[in-house]
């Protein structure tokens, strides 16, 4: 079964800078500079030149439009996955998991969504924005089309947001609680990685700047709890890069890392 890779790139309502519309190039970029090859961490050669299963549909033309946004990112997502493929998205800001996680339910019963973040995203609305990139897992779970969401490294939970995770049921992680441990998972899985989930030492280049996250390799290790309890991972998606606030490109590379690694996962 082949995965599909689709760039996202839409910031439009992200709160307080854009910047991730931007990212997929960026990110492809590091995964193509030399600098690093394109082997996963337990040996799979992910080279298309060298015969991997995948391919780079690039990225959608997305107009500022909400809803002509959202409308083409699903309809894009729903074509991709059609022939049975896996989805592994690039965006963009973390409104775009929205429309791409619909894909993914219409086509999956009881899919399990395994939300890696600093912030839970729950908010049913910021500054009067209910398409705001702080609202995209309101809108997934109010339309009841998943079985669960667990949420990874949270470490930003306002009153509202927790009891929106109250309300939803959501399964909440934070980052303070002693290591990080996956729960058990069923069923076909959705994983949607913020890369703010790391500590902005490790990625700088975000938007938001959330100090006490995880390192890189915590966040490599919760992926390979996942992969280890052998359950499919039928779609993805690395958000919230912002490659103009970059340092060397370094946040780039831990994207083009995080990408081989969740590819390999799904391949």
């Amino acid at each position: 079964m082949t995965v599909k890779v689709l760039g996202v790139p839409y910031d439009a309502h992200s709160s307080y800078l854009r910047g991730p519309a931007s990212a997929p190039p960026a990110v492809r970029a590091a995964l193509n500079n030399g600098s690093a090859n394109w082997c996963t961490e337990d040996g799979r050669d992910l080279d298309p030149d060298r015969g991997a299963d995948w391919t780079d549909l690039g990225d959608l033309d997305l107009s500022d439009d909400v809803h002509q946004a959202t409308a083409l990112i699903r309809r894009a997502a729903t074509e991709a996955i059609a022939d049975g493929s896996k989805l592994l998205s690039l965006g963009g800001d973390h409104l775009v998991a929205w429309p791409l996680v619909q894909a993914v339910a219409d086509r999956y019963d009881d899919v399990t969504i395994v939300h890696f973040d600093a912030h839970p995203d729950l908010y049913d609305e910021l500054d009067g924005d209910r398409y705001s990139h702080a609202c995209p897992f309101a809108r997934i779970m109010e339309e009841g089309k998943v079985a669960r969401l667990v949420q990874m490294g949270i470490r930003t939970m306002t009153p509202h947001q927790r009891e929106q995770a109250d309300r939803f049921g959501v399964e909440v992680y934070e980052a303070r609680d002693t290591g990080v441990v996956v729960p058990a998972l069923e069923g076909p899985v959705y994983v949607s990685i913020d890369i703010d989930v790391l500590d902005p030492a490790f990625a700088p280049g975000v938007s938001h700047f959330e100090p006490g996250g995880w390192s890189t390799r915590q966040l490599l290790g919760a992926l390979g709890q996942i992969a280890a309890q052998e359950t499919e991972v039928v779609g993805a998606d690395l958000v919230e890069i912002n490659p103009e606030l970059d340092v060397h490109g370094l946040t780039a590379m831990v994207g083009a890392k995080i990408f081989r690694e969740l590819l390999g996962l799904m391949l």
